[in-house]
């Protein structure tokens, strides 16, 4: 199973991240879409996510989490699909709603489906820092394959069949994913379901170290994905070169981030399972202030690259593995993918808050204050994370 695993968050991050890198680009260049539509999308993209995201936790607690996996990837390819068949504003957002919904079936789903399967606590760890580092891989070689099928082809072709290949990959799911060692509630569902919904309550108030990473991720995954929607286009206005087709710079430029991530958590993987925990998050974190100072007012094109390589080959992959293996170490398996769900309320719940702020200041001043503002968000969360109780006490990962 945890072969079947990996594969299939290989095939997923190939699909999903070669779709995003041409989509990024389409909405910019194709939609023309402005900086303030490109974070209200996320906005409101995380806005219905929020409000899904705990119901199919818990459905997958309750019922199945396999087949919640299924329904991702039915919603996923369904919508980014229907992504190359638009360029309105209001059809283009429309389709980034659903494509959030369908990550609301995943989130926690995959991570709990693998943990209970493979059965073994003291390397569940393990395992999905190597799902984390097949994610990079797989990232890469969706950069490369898609990108280089958008420049022989069209944009909207190759965003449609990225979205049918993805619907399609939910088969896999279905005849090869097994769950042997869950048990569906099969009577009294609406109530066994709140009964889940309330333990997974009860166990985040009572545990200062998840509402700890909690609170850092809210304001981590507010920064990274307001700036990941403004990259593009600073990059762009930075005087990116226009041949050939910028879609090859964005590829190139993907593909060094990604690499850099996978060589980042091979080093990091043992460090990050043990007392270090909060300070490796700070770090992080301080990072990506660097990283969105050196976007904000960087003179050229090189400056602006080397800071969203920063970005997404530091930041984004060690906050995001580091608050996964935070938050599974400490819950139970009758209530884990509730809890993850939780984890990426506080994302989406971040990615409305700031993304809205974010987008206020880049439509009412400059893009450059825009992601200045995305670094003191960055800034904030390093102190959080610094003031925490100690690493022993907080990051302590069994």
């Amino acid at each position: 199973m945890v072969t079947v695993f990996i594969r299939w968050t290989w095939l997923r991050a190939v699909l999903h991240n070669g779709w995003w890198l041409v989509t990024s680009v389409y909405l910019v260049v194709d939609a023309g879409l402005s900086p303030a539509e490109l974070v209200l999308i996320g906005s409101v993209q995380s806005a219905f996510a929020l409000v899904f995201e705990v119901p199919a936790g818990v459905i997958a607690d309750t019922i199945s989490r396999k087949w919640s996996l299924v329904i991702s990837q039915v919603l996923m390819g369904t919508s980014m699909l229907a992504t190359g068949l638009f360029e309105s504003f209001p059809a283009l957002l429309a389709t980034q709603v659903l494509w959030g919904i369908s990550w609301t079936f995943a989130s926690g789903s995959d991570v709990a489906l693998i943990t209970d399967e493979l059965d073994r606590p003291s390397e569940i760890n393990v395992v999905l820092a190597r799902a984390a580092r097949a994610q990079l891989a797989g990232a890469a070689t969706g950069l490369v394959l898609l990108g280089l099928l958008a420049w022989a082809t069209r944009r909207d072709l190759t965003i449609v069949i990225a979205g049918a290949t993805m619907g399609a990959l939910g088969l896999y799911v279905a005849f090869r994913f097994t769950e042997h060692n869950f048990v569906p509630t099969r009577t009294a569902r609406w109530s066994a379901s709140w009964n889940t919904f309330r333990r997974g309550v009860t166990l985040v108030r009572r545990s200062r170290a998840i509402l700890l990473i909690f609170v850092a991720t809210f304001l981590v995954n507010g920064a990274s994905d307001a700036a990941g929607r403004l990259t593009q286009k600073q990059l762009l206005d930075l005087g990116l070169p226009s041949a050939p087709d910028p879609i090859v710079w964005f590829t190139a430029l993907g593909v060094t981030a990604l690499v850099v991530g996978a060589v980042v958590l091979r080093l990091v993987t043992q460090r990050i399972n043990g007392a270090h925990a909060a300070t490796d998050y700070a770090l992080a974190a301080l990072v990506g202030v660097l990283a969105m100072l050196l976007l904000a007012f960087a003179r050229d094109p090189v400056l602006g690259a080397i800071a969203v390589v920063l970005l997404n080959g530091i930041v984004t992959p060690l906050t995001r593995v580091i608050s996964t293996i935070w938050v599974n170490a400490r819950t139970t398996a009758d209530i884990r993918a509730t809890t993850h769900s939780f984890l990426a309320q506080l994302e989406y719940l971040g990615e409305i808050v700031c993304g809205v702020t974010i987008s206020a200041i880049a439509r009412l001043t400059t893009l450059p204050l825009a992601l200045t503002a995305c670094a003191v968000l960055f800034a904030a969360t390093a102190v959080l994370m610094r003031r925490s109780p100690g690493d022993r006490a907080v990051g302590d990962l069994h």
